[in-house]
């Protein structure tokens, strides 16, 4: 036996010892809350006499006052009602024999105490008032009522397994009651409404409490009377209050405090509530049964209050800080939203009612002089064979002054093997950001210096949305790089004439498909003629083509060169020709790295240049022009020494490959300061080359690169429109994921909830409900991985459209968070938890499943953000994939279900705060705790009945007061990750 009372005594006392209040009550002169009258005597609650309150009436009634028979005190030294042979008179009950059950009980006592005097003491004069005295059987109280309840919860049972009783005097309106004016009785402590209670166990009073003022409501047959000031004192030596030493309540008793909540209902059932014990037994408090109801009142009392009353309580609960606050942060968010709205909207019209300025494009030359370019190496490579310069410092030298230039209507190709740093020319022409140490100038004549046209890139590889047809991805592109003053159908007939100009009208409806080969689409070479109209269709001055073959066969080679040469005659002034003006064929300088075109490829192209290892080798005129360039120096050496490293062309040779085999083998003395100047004078011999000067001018190229919010054609709202259009054709495209993920949410819900199913209130179940909570938030933390591998894969199609300043970085996140977060997070979040609530048998009030939702769905959110900004932060997919399953691993540690967190040591307790799972689980379990889940269960053959908040704290130490909290650290989890993301996305995830 005192193992079992240790084991379940431990329970008890779980939560009351870690509630304790800092206040005690003061000893008092009267016991059960009498107060000292005049003459140096006690007046008393109904029911106790003696000369300090302290003795239980014995019989008699409750109108007998300080006559009335007590009960002795026995050897223990307390009286007991039932060594003292006490019993009720007929038409009384109830311990200490104070309840009324008839009213001829209540008109006999009071005559044989009042004699005839009236019972409606306080009621107004008038003619008619019914003055009988009558006992009223019902919860609601007219003016002070008595009630007498069991007390017989399991656990307290378990502890104390002999009978217990709880009697409440409940006082309305003392100058109403019969009783105001008998002798040594006590209703209120001040006149007011109050409450007056004592547990009896065993017979013996333990303890007594009080609390006042009091307000009484009445709504759906239960009468509640809540209190405030609540008060109680624990008589030190019995059972309660030491008896038992290892069950002492005296000090937990003793700092009961607050307000006091007794409902009663016409089932016989009350509560006694109060923080302390909600907590231990339940959010209704401790369960009284067998209430027994009885006051003696006036008749005319009654019908005073049932005709004259308002109500005498209300019903309607006020919102708590937590909600307001709540609400507050939402209505804030809502305000902002709607403003920024409102703002876009303005901006929008603006753009779109501001003059269009025209449109012509081409008419520009570029000119670049002794453009060098170095990049920092892990080594110092010393001073290189080939560079006038050299690298210092461990630089690598990629280009070393190289210049050149080409005028508008130009085609020009710029030659050289592997790494001769082809690439990185057309880069810097194009503008692109570098890394390296970038030195000379690149102009735009006739444009002022400082001053950059329209500038077009291809790069090497085709990075199109796969889902769009050709159409669609050119409309796409015409919507955010044109101006927004342009109509719609004069950016759709744009489109036409670039389809049209480029030979894709056979393709124009077909969806581009995956450019890697693993998916069914366009072939290569339309790949290639889409990605230049993507920059055609921007109406470019300058058009730059990274490799536009590369990969190609032949034919389809000829048409991408066929395509940027019409593009180079008259391809600018789209607008014009659209409007039919005159002067719309200006031509457009384009400009392409070609690795080894075919002899038909190279003499489409109107000028050259040859590069190797960074240094020009020759700059101009195409066709045979750079042979016999080569061939007189050649001749020209063998002339001196007999002998020439450069090879001899032989008629018909590919001029190309000529010049590909002089750049590889690369003589030395063809970068002798004398062949540079030669390749200047070859130069003057175009009429649009100038002079250049010796002097170079280091630019800021990083200046150039990032875009600002003058640099995008439309504005912000217009992008975000444009972007979620092109978001919804992909998911109504490409139902996979949509249906994968909602397949896999219904199919886990059922697992979950199957596993879970009807879950019990056993000690044993309640873990298991928790573990349901923590099954549901690791199943989210894994399941938004998906959300990384989809920034993955769409990362590079944004790098690409960003450097081309479609849009802005922040409208793209917004896009991709409204479609990606809703269709695949939000919704199979709600599924799953849903199927699974109701499954596993939560609880089922409306208000706890959608506040379970509620921390769901922030809980998906922070995660979906969280893997955003991994996928963002790290260009490698793999190593984001790996941090994300190591967070998801860390946060099952610290959510509190494997580990007590108190249990953990100091130096790595901290870290409980960076663990959102750790506010889920703990706000999911308050949820559910906080409907007034009880358990029940045996232990040891004992059995008990105890509030779920005593085990939840037990098990996992979570706070019960904590839910609006985790929502606000869950909401900081939101914002946080979602600030950064967009640094992330702004800084980082750049060319």
């Amino acid at each position: 036996m005192p193992a079992r009372m240790s084991l379940v005594s431990k329970i008890f006392y779980a939560l009351a010892s870690t509630t304790l209040l800092a206040s005690h009550v003061a000893g008092q002169s009267c016991s059960n809350f009498g107060t000292a009258s005049s003459s140096s005597s006690c007046l008393c609650p109904p029911g106790f006499g003696g000369s300090n309150c302290s003795e239980p009436a014995c019989g008699g009634t409750i109108f007998d006052g300080s006559s009335r028979a007590l009960a002795t005190s026995t050897s223990g030294g307390f009286p007991n009602l039932t060594a003292s042979g006490c019993s009720c008179s007929s038409g009384w009950t109830g311990t200490g024999c104070n309840v009324c059950t008839t009213s001829s009980a209540c008109q006999t006592a009071w005559a044989a105490v009042n004699g005839n005097a009236s019972a409606s003491a306080g009621i107004a004069a008038a003619s008619g008032v019914n003055d009988t005295l009558v006992c009223n059987t019902q919860p609601t109280v007219y003016a002070a009522g008595e009630v007498s309840c069991q007390v017989n919860n399991p656990t307290l049972q378990s502890l104390f397994p002999l009978q217990s009783n709880l009697n409440i005097l409940r006082t309305y309106n003392g100058s109403l009651s019969p009783l105001q004016n008998t002798s040594g009785t006590l209703l209120s402590p001040n006149g007011s409404s109050a409450a007056y209670a004592q547990l009896f166990y065993a017979s013996v009073e333990q303890f007594a409490c009080t609390a006042s003022p009091c307000t009484q409501s009445t709504s759906s047959g239960t009468d509640t009377w809540t209190c405030s000031n609540l008060q109680c004192a624990c008589f030190e030596g019995t059972a309660f209050c030491g008896g038992v030493p290892s069950l002492n309540l005296n000090a937990t008793i003793n700092s009961l405090g607050g307000t006091l909540t007794v409902s009663c209902d016409t089932s016989n059932t009350c509560h006694f509530q109060q923080e302390v014990l909600n907590g231990l037994f339940g959010s209704n408090g401790l369960e009284l049964q067998g209430c027994i109801f009885g006051e003696c009142v006036s008749q005319a009392v009654i019908d005073s209050t049932n005709t004259n009353s308002t109500s005498t309580g209300s019903n309607s609960s006020q919102l708590s800080g937590g909600v307001i606050a709540g609400l507050a942060v939402v209505g804030a968010l809502l305000g902002a939203g709607i403003i920024a709205i409102i703002w876009g909207l303005f901006l929008q019209r603006a753009a779109r009612r501001k003059p269009f300025d025209g449109g012509a494009a081409g008419g520009i030359s570029v000119r670049w002089s002794d453009v060098s370019y170095f990049i920092p190496s892990s080594s110092a490579l010393g001073r290189s064979t080939f560079s006038r310069r050299g690298a210092t410092n461990g630089e690598k030298t990629i280009l070393d002054g190289v210049s050149g230039n080409i005028g508008p209507g130009m085609l020009m190709a710029i030659l050289g093997p592997s790494g001769a740093g082809k690439t990185t020319l057309v880069e810097l022409i194009a503008g692109k950001a570098k890394s390296g140490l970038f030195t000379g100038t690149i102009t735009f004549p006739p444009l002022p210096a400082g001053k950059r046209p329209r500038v077009a890139f291809v790069p090497q590889t085709d990075v199109l949305p796969p889902f769009l047809t050709v159409r669609e991805a050119l409309i796409f592109a015409a919507s955010l790089r044109l101006p927004e003053s342009l109509s719609e159908e004069r950016k759709v007939a744009i489109v036409d004439a670039v389809i049209e100009k480029l030979g894709l009208e056979g393709v124009a409806e077909t969806r581009i498909g995956a450019t890697d080969g693993t998916g069914r689409g366009i072939s290569g070479g339309e790949a290639r003629r889409v990605s230049i109209g993507l920059e055609l269709v921007g109406c470019p001055d300058i058009l730059v083509c990274d490799e536009p073959t590369s990969g190609l066969d032949s034919v389809s080679a000829w048409r991408v060169v066929s395509v940027l040469k019409e593009v180079a005659r008259g391809g600018g002034g789209l607008f014009g020709a659209i409007e039919g003006e005159k002067g719309n064929g200006r031509g457009v300088a384009v400009i392409c790295s070609v690795h080894q075109p075919s002899s038909r490829l190279y003499h489409a192209f109107d000028s050259v240049m040859l590069l190797s290892h960074g240094r020009a080798l020759y700059s101009g005129s195409g066709g045979l022009a750079p042979a016999q360039y080569f061939k007189a120096i050649r001749d020209s050496e063998v002339a001196l020494a007999n002998t020439s490293e450069i090879p001899e062309y032989e008629e018909g040779y590919n001029v190309a490959d000529y010049l590909l085999e002089i750049a590889s083998v690369a003589p030395v003395g063809l970068f002798s300061s004398s062949r540079v100047m030669g390749i200047n004078a070859n130069e003057l011999r175009d009429p649009s080359a100038s002079s250049i000067a010796d002097g170079t001018d280091v630019e800021a190229l990083s200046s150039r690169s990032k875009p600002s919010g003058s640099d995008y054609a439309t504005t912000f709202l217009t992008q975000f429109e444009v972007l979620c259009g092109r978001e919804w054709k992909i998911i109504r495209r490409d139902k996979t994921l949509f249906f994968t993920h909602v397949t896999a949410a219904a199919i886990l819900g059922v697992f979950c909830g199957g596993l879970y199913f009807h879950t019990g209130i056993t000690i044993a179940g309640f873990q298991s409900r928790v573990g349901c909570l923590f099954f549901l938030g690791s199943l989210t933390a894994f399941s938004s991985l998906s959300a990384l591998y989809n920034i993955v894969e769409v990362r590079p199609l944004f790098v690409r459209e960003r450097s081309n300043s479609y849009y802005s970085p922040t409208s793209w996140l917004l896009s991709r968070i409204l479609f990606d977060v809703l269709p695949l997070r939000i919704l199979p979040t709600i599924i799953v938890s849903t199927i699974t609530y109701w499954m596993t048998g939560l609880s089922p009030e409306a208000s706890r499943f959608f506040k379970f939702l509620f921390i769901i769905v922030l809980y998906a959110l922070a995660m979906t953000l969280w893997n955003f900004l991994l996928a963002t932060s790290f260009r490698n997919g793999g190593i984001a994939i790996l941090i994300s399953a190591l967070s998801a691993l860390y946060q099952m540690t610290y959510a509190g279900f494997f580990v007590h967190l108190t249990s953990i040591p100091p130096v790595l307790r901290w870290l409980q705060w960076f663990c959102p799972l750790k506010f889920c689980l703990e706000a999911l379990s308050v949820n559910e705790v906080r409907s007034g889940l009880m358990i029940e269960d045996t232990l040891q053959g004992v059995p008990i009945s105890i509030a779920a908040t005593v085990i939840m704290q037990m098990l996992f130490g979570f706070d019960l007061n904590s839910y609006y909290r985790d929502v606000l650290v869950l909401f900081a989890f939101i914002a946080g990750f979602g600030l950064l993301l967009i640094g992330v996305v702004w800084y980082k995830v750049r060319e």
